[in-house]
């Protein structure tokens, strides 16, 4: 994984381990068009070699577009980022693979990471047993980290100041 940008690879695992803001995913139909969707994620290391590479996880239905998208053409972009000032983020490219996930591990997970675990209507839905359930996860080739603290902190005491 090629890591570019302001922030240092451990700053962007650990960004990436603590915020709930959902990734926007790039990326095209089998006609060629361009498709965004965002979606709940989690990352976990790559592999138990030791080294710091990691993934990204996701989870959807085995009949979401997106699977068929991604089984025709493997290649995404990818952003998570804040959306209040001062922004902070990462993005890049890399590919993504598909997995069952008949046991909803991955989605399990989500629930309790964005939904603080499986008692809400949505959680409930999301895990109910007739849903057939897969892993979507991205392997990033290139990675690029910013954060706008430092050039953004005139606007963000501008901001508390108006509230």
């Amino acid at each position: 994984m090629n890591v570019r940008g302001s922030l240092s690879r451990e700053t962007i695992a650990r960004f990436l381990s603590v915020q709930t803001i959902p990734i926007r995913i790039g990326c095209r139909t089998p006609s060629g068009h361009p498709w965004m969707l965002s979606m709940w994620y989690r990352s976990r290391a790559a592999g138990d070699d030791g080294s710091d590479e990691w993934v990204l996880e996701c989870a959807t239905g085995a009949e979401a577009k997106v699977v068929t998208y991604l089984t025709e053409n493997p290649e995404v972009s990818f952003e998570i980022s804040t959306n209040q000032p001062p922004y902070t983020g990462v993005r890049g490219r890399g590919t993504a693979t598909i997995e069952p996930d008949p046991e909803k591990d991955v989605l399990r997970s989500l629930v309790n990471r964005y939904l603080g675990g499986p008692k809400s209507t949505l959680a409930q839905t999301l895990l109910s047993g007739d849903r057939e359930e897969v892993t979507i996860t991205i392997e990033p080739s290139v990675v690029y980290g910013w954060d706008f603290s430092q050039r953004m902190r005139e606007f963000e005491n501008s901001v508390k100041k108006t509230e």
